[in-house]
């Protein structure tokens, strides 16, 4: 059976290991003939291009491709590489590829000096200034050549000197480096079986990162309501900038394990475990914990993911602050809770985005049919089923499983009973935002689901006002924080299956009773 189309920052099928990019009269029969065989002597699969692929001084296909394919790329920068149009080139192609997915762009200075490529001189300068001569039509192609030269000299990698370095021992360390990162393979985790849509939004968390800057470290929050696809999107993001850190550690349903007994201190012992590689490290209680994190993990650089977070102590129990890290570390939390990140001065949030029709019809027939397009018997059904839905993936994937194998019949039968009460899984999982409020909010919640939805933002408060003889205005926030509800312009939102969600709560009080429920 065909499989949805993927791309490589999520599903890892490259067609390359390295790929390699140089000056050929500089260093092809040295330097990276040698690294080359290093690296294939450790069954790591490089691409280094013939002279006979090369069309001109034009990109081909061949190569594009081959660059696209590439888990990591080496850029070996000599003193002529500037001088090759290919080269620069070739360069921007890897930087605006890599860059957009996160894959990991590797350095080497071969007797060059970073500092020549962040402000040109010596062979850069002369190379540059007879580029502009030759493109003086065509000047932003130089500045774009330039600007690709300057962000790869601020990337970590490798600085052979002059007098100094000894080729060899240069060679396996990189060697040894690159071993490292694509052996991490046993690392990855699986993500999910149907990823639509789930490319563009990793790529849109990516670009929060900043993961080109080495220095300074950073924490992205993913935020967004229960069943949206917050936790998808952290694993495949994990996955595809796992290269880039020396220690990797994703600490999964923290929410529920931090309510158990000692439960914040075993997490501390679980990171602890996957960043340093120590079997059992033994931690009392959270307190003891912050100390030995901050001091065993300061220097070393890692990817922390904190999934699933609801309260403010448990950021602080395992990433209290980028200080605990080692320089460019980054430390993603995924929450329903928007405020808690603003408490923590999370300032770089991402909010997840619904799936478009597009999208969710795709989801909702490889669920329910188990291929990429919908049947024209059920075209009329599958529009019903995606407005239900609302572009909430875990939505669509449950539906589409409770659906798959039926007749259309059978499929409107269903979507008129899941109007009245919707299917038990779904309600389950939406009802963790709900579960989470305050007794007050959770009435203000119902309040909204039953009578507000649409209303103006002004009318709602007024009316609250009237029916509680207080302001509300702190209890819509807390709402709009969690994800329950939504103001766009003037007006109080609410997705429709949080709404059944609301009533199907309601109507539980007395199922038999109308008049007993509250609200009525």
């Amino acid at each position: 059976m065909a499989q949805p189309v993927v791309s490589s920052c999520i599903d890892y099928k490259w067609g390359y290991d390295v790929f390699l990019s140089f000056h050929g009269e500089d260093t092809r029969l040295g330097f990276v003939a040698f690294l080359r065989e290093s690296l294939r002597q450790r069954g790591i699969h490089v691409f280094i291009d013939d002279e006979f692929i090369r069309s001109g001084e034009e990109i081909t296909p061949a190569l594009l491709k081959a660059i696209q394919e590439s888990r990591i790329a080496i850029i070996v920068f000599s003193e002529n590489y500037a001088n090759s149009t290919f080269c620069l080139q070739e360069l921007a192609e890897i930087l605006e590829c890599f860059k957009e997915e996160g894959r990991l762009i590797y350095p080497v200075f071969y007797y060059v000096d970073p500092s020549e490529l962040r402000r040109p001189r010596g062979s850069y300068a002369k190379a540059l200034a007879a580029l502009e001569e030759r493109f003086n039509d065509d000047k932003e192609k130089v500045q774009s050549w330039r600007l690709a030269l300057s962000q790869a000299a601020n990337l970590k990698g490798c600085h052979l000197k002059p007098k100094i370095a000894n080729e060899q021992e240069h060679i396996t360390k990189i060697t040894d480096e690159v071993s490292a990162r694509i052996n991490r393979i046993h690392n990855h985790l699986h993500v999910t079986q149907y990823p639509i849509g789930l490319v563009s939004r990793v790529k849109e968390v990516v670009s929060h990162l900043d993961l080109w800057s080495t220095k300074k470290n950073k924490m992205v929050g993913i935020v967004g309501p229960g069943g949206i696809g917050k936790s998808t999107i952290a694993r495949a993001l994990y996955n595809s900038i796992a290269d880039h850190f020396e220690g990797l550690c994703f600490l999964s349903n923290v929410r529920e394990k931090s309510k158990m007994p000692n439960g914040l201190a075993h997490l501390q012992q679980t990171l602890l475990c996957k960043l340093v590689k120590e079997k059992d490290p033994k931690i009392g209680d959270l307190h003891e914990g912050i100390p030995i994190i901050k001091q065993r993990l300061s220097q070393k650089k890692i990817l922390l993911v904190i999934d699933d977070i609801d309260e403010l102590k448990e950021l602080e129990a395992l990433a209290g602050s980028c200080d605990w890290f080692g320089p460019g570390s980054r430390i993603v939390i995924t929450t329903r809770n928007k405020q808690l990140l603003a408490s923590s001065q999370v300032k770089s949030i991402y909010n997840v985005r619904e799936l478009n029709d597009k999208e969710s019809l795709q989801l909702l027939c490889w669920r329910a049919f188990k291929k990429e397009n919908v049947e024209c018997d059920f075209m009329e059904v599958s529009k019903r089923a995606i407005r239900y839905c609302c572009g909430f993936p875990l939505v669509l994937e449950v539906i589409g499983s409770h659906l798959c194998g039926r007749g259309v019949n059978e499929w409107h039968s269903a979507f008129d009973q899941f109007k009245r009460i919707p299917e038990g899984k779904v309600l389950e999982v939406l009802r963790l935002s709900y579960d989470a409020l305050g007794e007050f909010e959770k009435e203000i919640f119902l309040h909204l689901a039953c009578f507000s939805k649409g209303e103006e933002l002004g009318e709602v408060k007024a009316m609250l006002l009237c029916l509680y003889g207080i302001p509300l205005a702190n209890v819509i926030n807390v709402l709009v924080n969690k994800c329950l509800i939504k103001i766009e312009g003037d007006q109080v939102l609410m997705h429709d299956v949080i709404e059944d969600m609301g009533k199907e709560i309601v109507r539980q009080e007395s199922p038999n009773k109308p008049g007993e429920r509250r609200n009525q």
